[in-house]
């Protein structure tokens, strides 16, 4: 019987699917930082789509490294398959440590259409979207936030011209994916221009109405 018990169990963690939600907003608009705030809190545990692909840039012998690198450095997006192919493998690698860890925050994506097609195509029945987390932040304080970031970050791309490039894309191509989640009811939209304690007030009351709809 408990064996029976404990065997459904583990079967049951094992067909869990990863509840992700998505941290979009523009460079600089605090999405990392709060991000560290709700993983302490809420148990999450972050991706970022922007820092995998540093990582895999910087891995000597990797197969996309120089790729990755080009783009970044242009401000460009990615393709698709290299990110989702990241972003898997980081949820894959986190739920075969501890298959009830399935709650992740996913920073940085989507952030054009053929992002949200290609995981719509390759992710939609492995992951279970429960909503847009958007730090929406004026652009002048996004510039200023990154540029403070760059003197100590090694960043390369926290320079005023990649910055240019990086707004210039967030706003041709990410910008569109909210919007298109929000006719779905599925933004959750924060001040970022506020303080960190400020801002974090408000996602704190966003997760919390969230889990009180999940626990009814």
């Amino acid at each position: 019987m408990v064996i029976s018990y404990f065997g459904s169990l583990v079967q049951k963690l094992l067909r869990m699917k990863p509840k992700v939600v998505f941290v979009l907003g523009g460079p600089g608009a605090g999405k990392g930082t709060q991000c560290t705030n709700i993983v302490k809190k809420y148990g999450y545990t972050h991706i970022s789509a922007g820092d995998l692909l540093r990582a895999e840039r910087n891995k000597e012998g990797t197969q996309y490294g120089e790729l990755i690198d080009i783009h970044i450095k242009e401000g460009k997006i990615v393709p698709v398959e290299i990110t989702i192919n990241l972003l898997k493998r980081a949820m894959d690698d986190t739920m075969a440590k501890d298959a009830a860890k399935n709650k992740f925050l996913i920073d940085g994506f989507p952030r054009n259409t053929d992002n949200l097609e290609g995981w719509n195509k390759l992710m939609d029945n492995d992951a279970d979207v429960k909503f847009v987390l958007f730090f929406d932040c004026n652009n002048e304080i996004c510039v200023e936030r990154c540029l403070e970031r760059g003197k100590g970050s090694g960043r390369t791309d926290d320079n005023v011209l990649s910055l240019q490039k990086r707004i210039q894309t967030y706003l041709q191509s990410t910008k569109p994916i909210i919007d298109l989640y929000a006719k779905e009811g599925k933004v959750r939209r924060v001040d970022g221009a506020k303080s960190v304690d400020e801002v974090f007030v408000e996602v704190q009351k966003i997760f919390d109405a969230e889990n009180g709809i999940e626990n009814v």
